[in-house]
């Protein structure tokens, strides 16, 4: 039977998809409620064990290729056995039936056993203008979960094989909610009652420990502001022995006193002085790679732009034209304190009487 099917899912379904159709068919299945129908404890039983394939990653991904369970199934993990009505049903076994399902949902994790991928770590660095112009070179510290080398990241040392301590040799787990009796097979020995290993104490089985460390990072020459760098394998390494996570920087890029960036073009506001707007002037301008000059026309409106080609930021990764730089003319008036300024300024008035603000 298709374990999607019997979970009432699609292929594409999600671990929350998958954990919702549990719940709702546990609910409506499950022995507690149905005393004594054959039936509904069978239904209840295969959909645990579509639930237990389909919400572990691995299992999920052997069992799409294979198309079939085997290979794929825990041995009987989960189980209800039945009531038991000898003693009170008070404190933490009197817990709701809703807690009876976290349970469940808990335990099939098997998060002692399991491999699992490390989290991926996010920091900032701020830089530069002009080191996100030519790229650089940071070394951050970064407080991670390293492997641990007691146990190089297996979580378990090697010991005497002997009966498991935590289901005395039986391979099973028992425990109680209300009058309900279930068991589940025990995580540590696998089900076989025998243990040949036992937790690592320095990492407490995880075989991961807290540590720091500095990461050198390369920035990328023509990163943006808000841009971001990942570091493959910087991040949390992966619960016993799974792939670490990665390093996340995102890069803050200080202003420039004269350029703003848009895309890969620079903007720049450039004074210039009402005779040479008048007349005409070659000009010179600062650019990322030292002066460059610029000509405007005479009659020169302040807020008109001209533009120098491939002058903005280079294409560092040859995909793309460099950008450009945008000059905006910004019109600036000298201070007039002497009579002959003003007295030029008032015959260059009576020349040219036209109305500025005719349009306006």
């Amino acid at each position: 039977m298709d374990l999607y099917i019997i979970l009432g899912l699609e292929r594409s379904a999600t671990l929350s998809d998958v954990r919702r159709a549990y719940r709702r068919l546990a609910r409506k299945y499950h022995p507690g409620i149905n005393p004594g129908d054959r039936n509904s404890a069978s239904v209840f039983s295969r959909v645990t064990e579509a639930y237990q394939v389909l919400s572990d990653p691995e299992q999920r991904q052997r069992y799409d290729s294979r198309g079939s369970l085997t290979d794929t199934l825990p041995e009987s993990s989960f189980e209800f056995q039945g009531f038991d009505f000898s003693g009170s049903a008070e404190g933490e076994a009197a817990s709701t039936f809703g807690d009876l399902f976290a349970d469940v949902l808990r335990t099939d994790d098997r998060a002692d056993g399991v491999a699992a991928d490390g989290t991926d770590l996010h920091l900032s660095i701020r830089i530069s203008f002009n080191e996100s112009m030519r790229g650089t070179e940071r070394a951050v510290t970064v407080a991670r979960l390293n492997r641990c080398d007691d146990c190089r990241g297996s979580g378990a040392l090697r010991m005497v094989e002997g009966r498991c301590a935590a289901c005395r040799g039986t391979g099973r787990v028992r425990w109680v909610r209300g009058h309900m009796v279930f068991s589940r097979t025990c995580v540590h020995c696998g089900g076989s009652g025998r243990q040949e290993h036992r937790a690592c104490l320095r990492c407490e089985g995880s075989g991961a420990v807290q540590g720091s460390e500095s990461v050198r990072v390369r920035i990328p020459a023509g990163v943006d502001d808000g841009g971001r760098v990942r570091v493959p394998k910087r991040g949390h390494v992966g619960r016993r022995g799974g792939r670490p996570g990665d390093l996340y920087l995102t890069v803050e890029v200080e202003p420039h006193p004269l350029f703003t960036r848009e895309g890969n073009d620079l903007h720049l506001v450039l004074p210039v002085a009402v005779h040479e707007a008048a007349l005409g002037a070659k000009i010179e301008v600062p650019t990322l790679d030292g002066r460059g000059n610029i000509r405007i026309p005479p009659g020169t409106q302040s807020g008109q732009r001209f533009r120098l080609r491939g002058r903005g930021v280079p294409d560092f990764r040859g995909r793309n034209h460099a950008g450009d730089l945008v000059v905006e003319v910004r019109l600036v008036l000298p201070r007039v304190v002497d009579e002959r300024s003003k007295a030029l300024l008032r015959e260059f008035a009576e020349l040219n009487e036209g109305n500025v603000r005719e349009d306006f």
